[in-house]
């Protein structure tokens, strides 16, 4: 299984990074785990195919993480022809959310039917669901959004691929991050406190109970990206975008 970085960054682009968007390739199925606005721009940069992507799983409804949805659909039905079914799930309230974004930014853009299928998915936390081979279940994190944010674990293949989604400390993280082979979790800043948000003076506290094989902080600010070394010194790594891991 392959796990792309197609962005990173948080949502005001701090170095130079793109919005949150990764791909999970298992060679059978490819679906994304959030689709910030520029997730297009990094599938090119990438050498990604949408097309190949069958579903995209979003972890809150801020647009860094899910307003990609909305130039996505444009893509498949106007440069990429899909006919294949998509399926898009999150937490409650996505459909409308989307529709609204789309409507905001190219009015009458979804007004009538796709040539595709879309099937939205309302996740809610403590439930697993099926996607696109992966069972996925969600966490309730602490970052408001409009409707419930959620962390998110993923297991498909024999793997499991845990997110943070973002969120400042819940115990909740342990739950979602054990036993991971990769746990991708948020870390805005470096020391000075953000609601909502981690900072690694928080999160290295806590890093003695992340029972995940790999840790990847992910949704940096400034203050954090002129600090990495100390999370590198840690032994957790540091996500770009477009690396490559291999799980």
């Amino acid at each position: 299984m392959k796990l792309t970085v197609v962005g990173c960054g948080d949502a005001f682009g701090s170095g130079g990074r793109l919005q949150t968007c990764y791909h999970v390739d298992d060679g059978r199925n490819a679906l994304l785990i959030d689709c910030g606005a520029t997730a297009l721009i990094g599938m090119q940069r990438a050498g990604l195919d949408p097309a190949r992507v069958g579903a995209i799983q979003i972890s809150h409804l801020h647009g860094d993480h899910f307003s990609g949805l909305v130039w996505w659909l444009l893509h498949a039905t106007h440069i990429a022809r899909r006919r294949e079914p998509l399926v898009i799930a999150g937490p409650a309230g996505i459909e409308a959310r989307v529709r609204l974004a789309a409507e905001a930014l190219f009015p009458g853009a979804l007004a009538h039917p796709l040539p595709f299928e879309v099937v939205f998915i309302e996740q809610t936390a403590g439930k697993p669901s099926s996607l696109g081979g992966f069972v996925v279940t969600a966490y309730e994190v602490s970052h408001p959004s409009g409707a419930a944010s959620h962390a998110l674990r993923l297991v498909g293949s024999g793997r499991t691929i845990a997110f943070s989604g973002d969120t400042e400390w819940v115990e909740a993280l342990v739950d979602c991050a054990r036993g991971a082979d990769l746990f991708l979790c948020e870390c805005y800043g470096h020391s000075r406190a953000t609601r909502f948000h981690l900072t690694w003076e928080v999160l290295k506290e806590h890093l003695p109970r992340i029972d995940a094989r790999r840790v990847v902080l992910t949704h940096m600010s400034g203050d954090m990206l002129a600090a990495v070394e100390v999370a590198r010194a840690a032994g957790v790594g540091v996500a770009e975008d477009g690396m490559v891991i291999e799980l």
